[in-house]
């Protein structure tokens, strides 16, 4: 079982405010989300749609660069996000990632995904704050096969805690699984899941990730701060995270000994199907 806690952006641009620049990019979904993070600000970020990542990133890379007068040489760090997420996109997210560290000697920190999603979703929707504590917030995105992928998150002061590991479960599952009101963030099967919880009496929201404009700025302040602690990632064993197949339960707590609801927080025994890069 996962806890920790996500610190808003303004605090994780503080905490890499010293280090030298750092790239942010995320390839999971449709949509290249990079950003560049410097001196504690946000020097810049784009959104891409592309059809082949592996064509589009290198142009928006270097639009991104010359936009916040950067070079490659500039940057310390390159932060990518590992899913879950589009297998073909997660391979070329982190192929492009690690070949920039190994041609320009930056170090390469990899970041969950489903964190910079949730965590874009906290920065632009005002009914995540300070004073909505415990919201509970889901991220789902559509993991084909009938599943989807999810994660479960949720309001406290400053961040965001992380409830659960990512991982591969039946939308109906989920669903019937949240007892709460609830803010899903992701794809169209987030509008599915949030219609399943809502049919049962609980008040939902959506944050589609289409709207989610700081998921490279996300990716960027999370790796930039991991970056500042030293905690970064060789290029031979940063893998994506793919999450196949997953055999999720709710394991009972002190507090619920049913395991029913969210206070049975997810524990997952499943195999982690990883591909080569």
């Amino acid at each position: 079982m996962t806890s920790r806690v996500l610190c808003r952006v303004n605090r994780l641009l503080e905490q890499a405010a010293a280090t030298r620049p750092v790239l942010g990019l995320d390839t999971s979904t449709s949509i290249a989300s990079l950003a560049l993070i410097a001196g504690g600000r946000v020097a810049g970020s784009l959104q891409r749609p592309a059809t082949s990542h592996g064509a589009a990133l290198p142009g928006a890379l270097d639009e991104l660069l010359r936009a916040a007068n950067v070079s490659i040489s500039d940057v310390g760090a390159i932060a990518v996000g590992t899913g879950p997420g589009s297998f073909t996109g997660l391979r070329i997210g982190l192929s492009y990632a690690k070949g920039i560290a190994m041609a320009s000697g930056c170090a390469l920190v990899g970041v969950p995904g489903f964190d910079a999603m949730a965590l874009s979703a906290l920065e632009r929707d005002n009914t995540l704050d300070d004073t909505n504590l415990g919201r509970l917030v889901c991220v789902v995105v559509d993991a084909r096969k009938g599943e989807v992928y999810a994660a479960l998150y949720r309001v406290v002061a400053d961040g965001l805690e992380k409830l659960s590991e990512e991982l591969v479960i039946a939308l109906e599952h989920l669903a019937s699984r949240i007892a709460e009101d609830v803010m899903f963030v992701g794809d169209d099967r987030a509008k599915d899941a949030a219609a399943l919880v809502e049919s049962r009496g609980h008040r939902v929201a959506v944050f589609d990730t289409g709207t989610l404009d700081l998921r490279g700025v996300c990716v960027a302040a999370l790796g930039g701060a991991r970056f500042a602690r030293g905690e970064t990632d060789r290029a031979a064993s940063l893998e994506p995270l793919y999450i196949r197949t997953p055999e999720a339960t709710f394991k009972p707590t002190s507090k619920n000994p049913a395991g029913i609801g969210t206070e049975g927080v997810w524990s997952i025994e499943r195999k982690n199907s990883f591909g080569s890069i």
